[in-house]
């Protein structure tokens, strides 16, 4: 089993079983009286504060008046019924990380620390708990009677959890991975949950195997309606945006000073086995040079468990930016001329810009074999030109500059994956949450 479940030493393989201890308590959430008018908002295991959980919460936030400190002022005559109901939601952002805690309060916005009395209350009281990975990203332990929402943070283009068969703790292979993989297995995903649905191919709840009256469609995710409010200069942004971070500020407004003489290269590489290939096919001060000479801002953000974000983070290039892991990808995605991955999740998202795309596969062989693979057909998804070196990175991105010659079948891509090509995802998921019975 990963270091990720059993810990890298003694200390996190005994706070791994010590969960157990736990089970009384997790017995008893299930008789706490619930409150379906409050919602906990949790995300990446209760250690950042980012994608679908984050901008629902921001959403929510904006409508809601019973929302800790400062309230936005709201015209009463033109409220939508949604917006109503909205009103009497209490959104609350739980974390496992006391500084996001701090800077959500100081923002003016409710969050607790889970392990705080107040943080332990309302996780016995909510209604619903509203999560991209698991219920643990809140506190599974409290969760017995909530109704749990998966927002999830994948797009179906990968095997996940029971499709990936290389996931130990759905697929054990033998007796001591299935003794070792337990507790996981008590705390993870379960078909009762509801499950977020972009599109209508109910790709992420075969994931869970969830019943099909507990898939939401949402036409979109929520993080997508906040790009796209950056995007197209909208309103939402204002409140998409309204807490944002110390450091996603200092990015954003970088790229918008350099955005007037410059084009921003986005990369966002998945998390790979083979990842570490990359150095042995570029050379990223040579590729200095090249984004220098071209006016090229490149900014890479390696995935938060990825082995090469060691290497970036030495980097000291003029035109490559390190983006740190706490740094929330849509908070800066907007502003990229164009996007350079593999076969991460973010291209789904990306294609609600209809920006162009290189997709630099280096490890195309290897990952096929060694890691998930895919789980639709890869070339037909991601139909964009195609580079395996440095020297046809560099061509590539020249050319798909000069040209977009993928952008047509790029749109029947992103016809397949989103029902609605539009910014109000937020707002037909949460009109679902409150149509929930329960």
């Amino acid at each position: 089993m990963s270091n990720e479940y059993m810990g890298k030493n003694a200390k996190e393989r005994i706070c791994y079983w010590a969960q157990l201890l736990l089970l009384p308590i997790y017995g008893l959430s299930f008789i706490t009286p619930r409150d379906k008018n409050i919602w906990l908002f949790g995300s990446t295991f209760g250690r950042r504060f980012t994608d679908n959980p984050r901008y629902l919460y921001m959403y929510v936030n904006h409508f809601s008046k019973v929302r800790f400190g400062a309230k936005l002022p709201k015209n009463e005559e033109t409220a939508t019924e949604l917006e109503k109901r909205l009103e009497k939601i209490r959104p609350i952002w739980i974390s496992h990380n006391k500084e996001t805690i701090k800077d959500l309060n100081n923002a003016g916005f409710e969050a607790y620390y889970y392990h705080s009395l107040k943080g332990v209350f309302y996780a016995l009281r909510a209604g619903f708990y509203i999560f991209d990975n698991y219920s643990k990203d809140i506190n599974f332990w409290q969760s017995g009677g909530a109704t749990k929402v998966n927002l999830w943070h994948g797009t179906g283009n990968k095997p996940s959890n029971a499709q990936n068969k290389f996931d130990t703790v759905r697929h054990p292979r033998n007796g001591w991975e299935k003794f070792k993989t337990f507790p996981r297995r008590i705390s993870d995903e379960k078909p009762s949950h509801y499950i977020l649905e972009p599109d209508a191919g109910t790709a992420v709840s075969r994931i869970f195997g969830v019943d099909v009256s507990h898939i939401i469609h949402g036409g979109g995710f929520p993080r997508n309606d906040a790009m796209l409010s950056v995007a197209n200069d909208t309103e939402k942004k204002d409140y998409f945006y309204a807490y944002i971070t110390d450091l996603e500020r200092a990015l954003t407004e970088k790229l918008k000073a350099l955005q007037e003489d410059h084009k921003i290269i986005a990369y966002l590489p998945t998390f790979s086995k083979s990842e570490d290939m990359l150095f042995k096919v570029i050379n990223l001060e040579k590729m200095n040079d090249f984004f220098r000479e071209h006016r090229y801002i490149f900014v890479a953000k390696p995935h938060p468990k990825s082995k090469i974000k060691a290497e970036f983070e030495k980097l000291d290039c003029s035109n490559i930016i390190n983006v740190p892991s706490d740094v929330d990808v849509y908070a800066f995605i907007p502003y990229a001329d164009m996007l350079v991955t593999d076969y991460s999740s973010i291209y789904t998202d990306f294609l609600l810009l209809d920006r162009p795309v290189v997709a630099f596969q280096f490890d195309r062989e290897i990952y096929e074999q060694n890691s998930r693979g895919f789980a639709v057909n890869q070339d037909e998804y991601m139909p964009e030109r195609v580079a395996k070196t440095g020297d046809e990175l560099t061509e590539a991105i020249t050319e798909v500059f000069a040209d977009d010659k993928s952008r047509e079948l790029r749109k029947k891509t992103r016809d397949k994956k989103f029902m609605c090509n539009d910014d109000r995802a937020c707002e037909r998921i949460a009109g679902a949450i409150l149509g929930i019975r329960k």
